[in-house]
């Protein structure tokens, strides 16, 4: 086989034509997954990005004299929202007018009690089902039929939640925290989540549309899965076609920072939120709502999940944000989890202990099994 250097060189074959052609597999290469990956921190393993954060971690647990003094932060949520909290308890504590239609499910409920339940509450396809225990996305999936959820029940190592389907436009992360004893809190963050699609251009098909997107590569395997037996298919021009609609990072979904929407009028709305939500101080909403205008009018908003002292200030992960501006931003974050913590403590919350650390992290191994 001929070399490119070589082709070039061939009479009456332009020069010209081998530049694009080698620039197009230098492209391809890059756009490996490794590549990819490599270009990009927001892809890197979490222990690595997060290795500067363990460090700080350890400091502020030796002025804190515990390993846990996190757990404080959230009196009401177990280890404080870090680890190994029930997501249904959680959603009980906060205003039916804020949450959609939920449904626990014990892992030993049988699936006539379930379907009946539904239809007690009005549940209808398509459902979000996720486990009750669980975060960074997994096992969150799209339920459109009954035989999905026939298989995903059967399929669950735990209990696991279904949810009502909240098909409003915009789906956003809202980062809160209030310090014990204040009526007024602060929203620190807000990322706006783009679901992973593909827009037809009326040649190519479904699958090299898929390798032409670098985040859509990333979830190839996945997306084979799925989609495998429509890559043929040629999307018109224009059309768009989402190909994963569940609003998690680590399925694909690209993250931007909307911190331009924070204003006083939409702290006063999620204090209206977060104070009938006793022991709660810290964390993220993750919200789906139809207008920014609703938004701030505290209108149609809809809250998935609210994640505690584990949470992140999401808006870090868009695309270009610089990593050293993102650890600026995480042990802010995590100065202010430290003094809420302490601030508690004092008040008579009891740090965790490491018996009972152990506990829950061998407790949630096990349902994930």
């Amino acid at each position: 086989m001929q070399s490119l250097s070589s082709l070039d060189q061939r009479p009456g074959v332009s020069a010209s034509l081998g530049q694009p052609l080698r620039a197009r597999l230098a492209r391809l290469r890059l756009a490996t997954p490794f590549f990819i990956r490599l270009r990009s921190w927001e892809y890197w393993p979490f222990a690595v990005v997060y290795f500067p954060v363990f460090i700080y971690h350890i400091w502020l647990s030796i002025r804190a004299r515990s390993l846990f003094f996190f757990s404080a932060a959230n009196p009401s949520i177990e280890t404080g929202g870090l680890l190994g909290e029930s997501k249904a308890g959680i959603l009980d504590r906060i205003s039916a007018e804020f949450k959609p239609k939920t449904l626990f499910v014990s892992a030993s409920t049988q699936l006539d009690t379930v379907f009946a339940q539904m239809a007690d509450q009005g549940l209808t396809y398509p459902l979000i089902a996720k486990p009750n225990v669980g975060e960074r996305g997994w096992r969150v999936e799209t339920i459109g039929d009954w035989e999905s959820l026939v298989n995903y029940s059967q399929s669950s190592p735990g209990d696991f939640l279904i949810q009502e389907y909240v098909d409003e436009p915009l789906e956003l992360g809202v980062f809160y925290y209030r310090f014990p004893g204040q009526l007024q809190g602060v929203i620190s963050s807000i990322v706006q989540k783009e679901f992973l699609t593909i827009r037809g251009n009326g040649r190519d098909c479904i699958e090299a549309l898929i390798r032409q997107n670098e985040r859509a590569i990333l979830q190839l395997p996945a997306l084979t899965a799925r989609y495998g037996n429509r890559f043929h298919e040629i999307p018109a021009p224009g059309e768009l076609m989402t190909l994963v609609s569940i609003g998690n990072h680590s399925k694909g979904t690209k993250f931007l920072d909307a911190n331009h929407l924070i204003t006083p009028e939409l702290t006063r709305v999620f204090d209206r939120i977060s104070q009938p939500i006793e022991g709660f101080y810290y964390g993220r909403y993750d919200l789906r709502c139809r207008t920014v205008a609703d938004l701030y009018a505290g209108r149609h908003i809809r809250i998935l999940e609210l994640n505690g002292a584990g949470a992140e200030p999401a808006h870090i992960y868009q695309p270009g944000f610089s990593l050293w501006e993102a650890y600026r931003v995480l042990f802010h974050h995590w100065r202010v989890l430290y003094d809420i913590s302490r601030e508690n403590h004092q008040r008579g919350v009891a740090y965790m202990t490491l018996c009972e650390a152990v506990g829950i992290w061998k407790r949630t191994q096990h349902d994930k099994q």
